[in-house]
């Protein structure tokens, strides 16, 4: 696949709303990022978004599901998500998927100066120039204090939106980090994250607090029957939270904070999740020890999308497996993690092989029967 096949988002915000241009392919792989951008935009006050598809050249399912859920989000919160240009197979692919009544659809429209623009969403929009978004600038962009600790607070705000894209049943991720002794949410998915986290902060105990001390990860399934935390756990079903997953972050291998997840469901995350969860906590832990390295932006990107990379692999070794065996996704993934727990071998090496393996056999059968029709 060529370089100008992946994927690439340019944004454009004036006032509540959001224009976001999609570039390349949208599939499994980088639905995660695109969730997460809408993710943001949402978050930061932006209620009318436009789609523009214009250079989009793929879009599967796990793209439209994003674009529906999105949709879903702002008819809510009283906004309204647009989808400019949509090839004839993706406004089909709406259809089907129950998204018309959701999402508006929009044509460009020719202006006198022979500039096409798209049918206004919200009061019209002025002038402003787009730049293309990476990961590593749009964690910039996102960074709240100008300080030392820019790059990283902003990298911290996307690890809390790529997880709260990815994990399932995530209602709200948040990150608490210890800084001159205190610790404190330095990024947030929602208010009602910020106020689970200080309700262990006032109380002085709570997963959050755990993990950020004991360095271990800590999962409560259902705070209705939980005694672990007793000050904290009243407020936390006050708030409509039930089940909690907090991932220790480490400093040079030095507890300092958590990445916390919570859902309102009981028994919200599976084993899946919690080893999804890991790596995340995994890749922010690596970057907190690196806080005094200069990192390009490259390096820095890289970081951030490994974790991705390696939750497609997987998926990827679980449809393989599926496919095989004649079992179901979490059947799948059962044995992917049993293989990896007997053989002392990373989960993201054990699904390489399944893959490649996979892929093998495919190209020797193509071989085989080239031969046969040669």
């Amino acid at each position: 696949m060529g370089a100008d096949m992946g994927f690439r988002l340019e944004a454009t915000f004036v006032g509540f709303e959001a224009v976001l241009a999609l570039h390349g392919e949208v599939d499994l792989g980088s639905a995660p990022e695109f969730d997460a951008y809408l993710n943001w935009a949402i978050a930061q006050g932006h209620r009318f978004v436009v789609i523009d598809l214009r250079g989009l050249s793929f879009m599967d399912g796990s793209g439209l599901r994003v674009i529906g859920g999105a949709a879903k989000r702002l008819q809510l919160c009283g906004g309204a998500l647009s989808v400019r240009s949509p090839s004839t197979s993706v406004r089909r692919l709406l259809d089907i998927g129950g998204f018309a009544d959701l999402v508006r659809i929009e044509q460009p429209v020719e202006t006198s100066d022979g500039i096409e623009t798209g049918a206004a969403v919200g009061s019209p929009l002025k002038s402003v120039s787009a730049a293309t978004v990476g990961v590593s600038t749009f964690l910039k962009r996102m960074a709240a204090v100008p300080s030392d600790d820019e790059v990283v607070n902003g990298a911290l705000r996307l690890v809390v939106a790529l997880a709260q894209a990815t994990v399932g049943a995530a209602d709200g991720v948040s990150i608490s980090l210890r800084r001159h002794g205190t610790l404190s949410t330095v990024a947030a998915s929602d208010e009602v994250i910020l106020a689970m986290d200080a309700g262990q902060y006032e109380t002085g105990e709570g997963p959050c607090v755990d993990a950020s001390v004991k360095g271990r990860r800590f999962h409560a399934e259902a705070l209705d029957t939980e005694t672990r935390w007793p000050a904290f756990t009243p407020k936390a079903l006050a708030l409509g939270i039930n089940s909690i997953l907090s991932s220790p972050l480490e400093a040079s291998k030095i507890p300092v904070g958590a990445l916390n997840i919570y859902s309102r469901s009981t028994s919200a995350f599976a084993v899946k999740d919690q080893d999804l969860a890991t790596t995340f906590a995994r890749e922010a832990s690596v970057m907190l020890s690196d806080v005094q390295v200069d990192m390009t932006d490259q390096q820095l990107e890289d970081r951030m999308s490994q974790a991705l990379r390696t939750r497609e692999l997987i998926s990827q070794a679980q449809g393989v497996i599926m496919h095989r065996d004649g079992i179901g996704e979490d059947l799948a993934y059962t044995k992917l993690r049993r293989d990896s727990l007997q053989n002392g071998r990373p989960l993201h090496d054990i699904a390489q092989e399944v893959v490649d393996s996979a892929r093998h056999r495919c190209d020797a059968t193509i071989h085989v029967r080239v031969v046969e029709h040669g």
